[in-house]
């Protein structure tokens, strides 16, 4: 008897480790996924340089030639193609460095036959089946035409294309729609369409919290602001921007987590801020809270008690420009608290 009760408790014990690897796999994006995470949000961006280290990052992993051909086309129908036509051009110069250096990267396989048929039909019925159900709205009935293009080109002439599955192109769209400013709602769409595709909740929140904490602004990130991390409530990063001693101008990008804001604090010779990706606050000991969106400036005077910091959901990066560098000493204050940050950002 105390071997079978030693065996079912060893079953159980084995069978609670299988549930929790199988829910850990459905929360995380395995390698490859996330190299397309940021082969997308980089093409999206723009930013050759670093889509030219995703790239190379996603060969590295496995990803074969025509998976990320794939990819960069498709992306063409959610960030234009002057983007796509730039990342292509980019993905084919990087393939003949390597290629040079004797490096050989799968070709992989190509896609298989069209449906047959119409590409208006197929693809109808593949928007159809992506969705959970038939496509309709007055935005398609005032502009029929784009109502066309989407069913028969984009749901019919590339999502038909099986060299890449349906929720492997939802995460590229993701992605790519995350890195962008002003598609709120095409985001919301994906993501939706995404977890009809298998794309767990946990890893839409993943890949977007990639992308937000990365694409900011096109200024680099840095790594975690560690040294000044007692000063913060919340995780902050640092890239120092400039280096030559002789200019003698300080100036840093800062990126705050959503809700990441510094301690309340002053500076001898006074500071200023230019936002430059995000939404953020800034608050002056006994004035109203500022929000902050790119483009705007901040002139903080010297000895001015403030604060500055993202808004609750929203990543937020600024450039910090040191005034009066060598005579110019911080001092940090109290912590901001829960309560007064709710109250300075709250419906704003």
């Amino acid at each position: 008897m105390r071997r079978i009760f030693l065996l079912g408790l060893l079953l159980s014990f084995f069978s609670l480790i299988n549930q929790l690897e199988a829910n850990e796999t459905m929360n995380t994006l395995n390698d490859k996924e996330q190299r397309i995470v940021e082969i997308s949000m980089w093409t999206a961006r723009g930013n050759m340089p670093e889509l030219k280290k995703a790239l190379t990052a996603g060969l590295d992993a496995g990803l074969s030639v025509n998976e990320i051909k794939e990819i960069l086309v498709q992306l063409y129908a959610y960030c234009g193609f002057p983007r796509s036509l730039n990342a292509l051009g980019s993905f084919m110069t990087l393939l003949r460095e390597r290629e040079a250096k004797g490096i050989k990267d799968a070709p992989g396989k190509l896609p298989g036959p069209r449906p047959a048929g119409r590409s208006l039909d197929f693809g109808t019925a593949n928007q159809t089946k992506l969705c959970g159900a038939p496509v309709k709205g007055a935005l398609f009935d005032f502009a029929p035409a784009i109502d066309e293009y989407l069913k028969a080109h984009l749901f019919g002439d590339i999502f038909a294309r099986d060299n890449l599955d349906w929720r492997t192109r939802e995460i590229a769209t993701i992605a790519a729609l995350g890195a962008m400013d002003g598609v709120d709602s095409q985001l919301a769409s994906h993501i939706a369409i995404g977890r009809h595709n298998g794309v767990t909740d946990a890893q839409c929140a993943r890949i977007l919290e990639h992308v937000k904490s990365r694409t900011q602004s096109n200024f680099p990130r840095g790594g975690e602001n560690t040294a000044y991390a007692k000063y913060f409530t919340g995780k902050s990063y640092l890239a120092r921007l400039t280096k030559d001693p002789r200019l003698n101008i300080p100036v840093s990008n800062v990126t705050f987590e959503p809700s990441c804001r510094n301690n309340w604090h002053k500076h001898t010779g006074g500071q200023l801020l230019i936002a430059v990706g995000g939404v953020g606050f800034y608050q002056e000991r006994g004035k109203e809270a500022r929000k902050l969106l790119p483009g705007d400036v901040v002139e903080i005077p010297p000895d001015v008690e403030h604060w500055h910091g993202a808004a609750p959901d929203k990543w937020f990066s600024h450039l910090a420009i040191e005034c009066k560098p060598g005579k110019n000493k911080n001092t940090w204050l109290e912590a901001v608290s829960d309560a007064d940050y709710k109250s300075a950002t709250e419906g704003k």
